[in-house]
């Protein structure tokens, strides 16, 4: 590869680089992360006060009561006196949509802190964010490997017709069924190895849940993700130099999946993002 080419290529990982941090840090990113709280059916008190059923790490003593119905549905009563907002709004009461599509869940926020809720292995939460953060706050930065071009692997995608549905467990340990429209198949120091890809949407990147000989070492144990554009005439490009942290690297509150079996690999990526030296305690 000649000078320019090299140049071209640490340019463009650089800005990817650049824009993976922005998205980290930003008001309202993973850092920003405060807590994961489960529904019970009914009336649930939430607040910071220890006393509330949802005890939130931050915020007013009381913001309101959740409501979990029969039918899943979930209200929010804004406590007497406390100045919340739901979607921008001043309001005593709203439904709490999910998000649907490209719609975005509905927004309850007080001072730095907001929530919406989430669906979990088929139960509800409130996902809590807090833009003031201590891990946002006190982030200490991303680290990676250096850019290695053997680690820019153009692989033979193989589709499958139909597409399947693969099981997918989460670091919770839910398991949900997701689709996945084929596999790209790619050498390695003589040896050929098959990824599978989650297909999150039309207008996404094909998403990859993987683990090699690094994970728990010098990366996150867990996993890291690799999203690559969609194949074209039977060839997908996996940058391996892109390899993200899940958020749960970074936030205990966070429900990554987990990579399928076929997709650990057993030999050591070394490109891409390290493991947060933060940690998430």
């Amino acid at each position: 590869m000649s000078t320019t080419a090299r140049e071209t290529v640490d340019r463009e990982i650089a800005g990817w680089r650049a824009e993976r941090l922005a998205a980290l840090t930003k008001p309202d990113g993973w850092l920003t992360l405060i807590g994961l709280h489960f529904l019970k059916e009914g009336a649930n008190r939430v607040g910071s006060a220890k006393d509330n059923d949802i005890v939130l790490a931050a915020g007013p003593a009381q913001v309101g009561v959740a409501t979990l119905a029969a039918d899943g549905s979930v209200s929010f009563a804004v406590a007497n006196g406390v100045d919340a907002r739901v979607d921008g709004q001043a309001k005593s009461t709203a439904v709490l949509q999910l998000a649907e599509g490209k719609t975005k869940p509905t927004l309850v926020s007080v001072g730095t802190v907001s929530f919406f809720v989430i669906e979990r292995g088929g139960k509800k939460a409130l996902r809590v964010k807090d833009s003031a953060s201590p891990r946002r706050t006190h982030f200490m930065g991303l680290d990676y490997f250096p850019i290695d071009l053997t680690w820019q692997i153009e692989a033979r995608w193989l589709a499958f017709d139909p597409p399947r549905q693969v099981p997918i467990t989460s670091v919770l340990g839910h398991v949900s069924s997701e689709p996945v429209p084929g596999k790209a198949v790619f050498e390695r120091n003589g040896k050929t190895y098959e990824l599978l890809a989650i297909d999150e949407g039309a207008d996404e990147p094909l998403f990859f849940v993987i683990s090699d000989a690094t994970s728990g070492k010098e990366t996150y144990p867990a996993a890291r993700f690799i999203y690559a554009e969609r194949p074209k005439d039977g060839r997908i490009i996996l940058d391996f130099n892109r390899a993200e942290n899940p958020p749960c690297a970074f936030t205990p509150f966070a429900t990554c999946p987990l990579p399928p079996k076929e997709n650990r690999l057993p030999f050591a990526v070394t490109a891409g993002e390290k493991n947060y030296r933060g940690g998430h305690d």
